[in-house]
């Protein structure tokens, strides 16, 4: 449970609670354990630092930077020590860290802040902080992030929220944090890899009983994917049949990318309805595709007799073609993803299911809830939009989220190199061929979600993230989803 969950701060301050108060693990020793895997990353990641620099504000997470400090001036380092909290207000545990700082060689500086030597420890605010960073600490955040010289974050980056991975107005940009008991959501999603580098998890010896006695269920850590062997016996009929519906004027490429991506999957037949100006484009691109011309909603019905899963929405559009196949399509009961121009109908109309998968980008999210902010805490965006309309949310992003009822996972993979178009598209044939292949909407938008992040990391592995392109990833997916 340790390693493959995401918490919230109050969450990990509950964990450290029944840590100490039920399991008697004393906070000085859960401190010092703290300081320890810092030292212990410094030892690896910068081997050569000479002389350190370390800021501390208030609360347990100075007392894990005095600890830090003090155990590098003991191993001969020089150390500044930038005291940016009242020490006085300082608790027990916090305080006998500090004094403990005072008894070495670490020089503390009360006024006049200085960044001297070869790496910066950050311990100035930790996972308690939930409103805007107070003038005295975005000062010293803003001369920390000036500096040129690499920046560790002890448990978080200060200014980062832990929750949601919002910049509580200033953050501090760090190249590795080391995080302690649990992995805090907001490390992983919104603004917070961009800020917290490297992220190491140490959960200081804490005992597993500790986590089996939180109340909440935290959120999960989605897997790398794995691909059953197939049958000797197989035929294409056994693999599923998925019919993707989109394409309007002008927009065929949609519809192509994601039915190219739904046969890279592995489904074994796969039909697009689309305009008929789009089908010669498609055949001549990929012959392998079946391809229809529809003009009217009822043309769809045929089709549908045929396959055991849909994609509705890339290149749909929003006009009367585009909502009178949305509805032909919703009537047949079928496993369905909803994607692009079909969730902006579908904000329109009254509607609830469970056997549908909805995949919206954040703007998407905005219309169908009908209100912005939805980066603010895209953990309840994401819960909010599955209360509302049912069945899987897929919220894209960094961290994409994947909620169902009572249950949310975030995906770790992907890079910014796939922020281009095209490639919601080729998620949505992803996950639409693991359904037509027998999955259920959970776990084909979960592997469907790391199948196509970790194609994703793997072409700009090889290529680099500039230029990536989204027809790039359909050929790694192919590789993936085989390996």
């Amino acid at each position: 449970m340790k390693e493959q969950f995401l918490f919230t701060g109050s969450e990990v301050r509950e964990l450290d609670r029944i840590a100490i108060e039920e399991f008697k693990i004393p906070g000085l020793t859960l401190m010092r354990r703290a300081a320890d895997a810092c030292l212990a990353q410094i030892a690896f990641g910068y081997p050569q630092i000479g002389e350190v620099t370390v800021f501390c504000g208030g609360g347990n997470n100075a007392g894990d930077g005095y600890i830090i400090a003090g155990m590098l001036a003991e191993k001969g380092h020089r150390v500044l020590v930038n005291v940016v909290g009242d020490p006085d207000k300082l608790g027990a545990d916090a305080l006998a860290a500090y004094e403990y700082c005072e008894s070495t060689s670490a020089l503390l500086e009360f006024e006049n802040f200085l960044i001297t030597g070869d790496l910066v420890v950050d311990a100035l605010l930790g996972t308690g902080l939930s409103g805007p960073v107070r003038r005295r600490y975005a000062d010293v955040i803003q001369l920390l992030n000036g500096n040129e010289r690499p920046v560790l974050s002890v448990d978080i980056p200060s200014g980062l929220c832990a929750d949601t991975g919002s910049i509580l107005g200033f953050a501090v940009t760090a190249e590795m944090t080391v995080t302690f008991i649990g992995r805090k959501r907001g490390l992983y999603t919104n603004d917070g890899p961009d800020h917290a580098g490297t992220v190491v998890l140490d959960t200081l010896g804490v005992p597993e009983d500790v986590y089996e006695s939180l109340k909440s269920i935290p959120v999960g850590v989605l897997p790398a994917p794995f691909s059953p062997a197939r049958a000797k016996n197989s035929y294409k009929t056994t693999h599923g049949h998925l019919l993707v519906i989109g394409g309007d004027h002008g927009m065929g490429g949609a519809v192509i990318l994601s039915a190219e991506a739904a046969l890279r999957t592995g489904a074994g037949l796969v039909t697009v309805a689309t305009r008929p100006e789009n089908v010669a484009a498609l055949l001549a691109r990929r012959p392998e595709i079946m391809a229809r011309g529809v003009e009217k909603g009822e043309q769809l019905t045929p089709l549908l007799e045929k396959v055991t899963a849909l994609v509705v929405g890339p290149g749909l559009g929003q006009g009367d073609w585009s909502r009178e196949l949305l509805s032909v399509a919703l009537a047949s009961k079928l496993p369905v993803l909803i994607d692009a121009d079909g969730l902006n109908i579908l904000a329109k109309m009254e509607l609830r299911r469970e056997e549908w998968v909805l995949t919206p980008h954040p703007g998407e999210a905005s219309t169908l809830l009908g209100r912005t902010g939805i980066q603010a805490d895209r953990f309840s965006s994401v819960t909010e939009i599955q209360k509302k309309y049912g069945g899987v949310v897929l919220l894209k992003g960094v961290g994409t989220l994947v909620a169902r009822e009572s249950e949310i996972s975030l995906c770790p993979f992907g890079n910014p190199g796939m922020a281009t178009a095209g490639m919601g598209d080729v998620l949505s044939g992803v996950i639409g061929a693991l359904m037509a292949q027998g999955y259920e909407c959970y776990e084909a938008a979960a592997k469907g979600a790391v199948l196509h992040a970790r194609a994703g990391d793997d072409v700009a592995g090889e290529k680099g993230e500039i230029g990536l392109i989204a027809s790039d990833v359909i050929e790694a997916i192919q590789r993936l989803a085989s390996s």
